[in-house]
């Protein structure tokens, strides 16, 4: 099973991007995506942009991984 994270493009520099997720930016290759521009959402999978995603349905996956991730924090703080 693979696990792909959605991102926001904030930066990009040839076929390098930063991209930006709950406060973390990363560097990842745009050489799948060439067309992606900065402010758009891409599908990231092992430092890939893999796809460009719309704007909401990427708003909704981040807002479902920050939501595990509050989930996850209370429960080891419970433990």
């Amino acid at each position: 099973m693979c696990l792909g994270i959605t991102a926001k493009v904030v930066k990009i520099d040839g076929q390098k991007a930063d991209v930006e997720f709950d406060g973390v930016t990363q560097a990842v290759s745009i050489a799948m995506t060439p067309e992606v521009k900065i402010g758009e959402y891409v599908m990231i999978h092992a430092g890939f942009a893999i796809s460009i995603i719309e704007r909401e349905q990427a708003e909704e996956t981040m807002n479902l991984f920050i939501e595990i991730k509050k989930m996850m924090e209370e429960e080891l703080r419970d433990a």
